[in-house]
C-alpha cells in the first residue's frame, strides 16, 4: 500500500522579538525559537522596530519594515541565519 506525502506549509502566526530571541508561533502549534544575532539588522534594530512586523503571504514569511529584513518560516525551520551572522 503506498500513500501520498501530506503536503504541510508551517505558516507564522504570532512573532515575539526579545532583547536576544525571537520567537514565531506556527498555525499547527509549534513554536520556534532562535538566537537574535543570526539576524544582526533585527539585533540593532530598536525595540519599537522590532515588534512592528507583518507576516508576508498566508504566513509563509514575516517583514520587519523598518529594520529592512524578511524572514520565511521555511529558512527559520532549516536553521538559516543572515549571512555573516554569528
Amino acid at each position: 500500500m503506498s500513500t501520498s506525502p501530506i503536503e504541510l506549509r508551517p505558516l507564522a502566526r504570532t512573532v515575539i522579538v526579545s532583547e536576544d530571541e525571537l520567537t514565531v508561533h506556527l498555525a499547527d502549534g509549534r513554536a520556534i525559537t532562535v538566537p537574535l544575532v543570526w539576524f544582526p539588522r533585527l539585533l540593532r534594530a530598536t525595540a519599537a522596530a522590532r515588534s512592528n512586523w507583518e507576516l508576508l503571504g498566508d504566513g509563509e514569511g514575516i517583514h520587519w519594515p523598518e529594520a529592512d529584513e524578511d524572514l520565511s518560516v521555511e529558512g527559520l525551520l532549516g536553521g538559516n541565519r543572515a549571512r555573516g551572522a554569528a
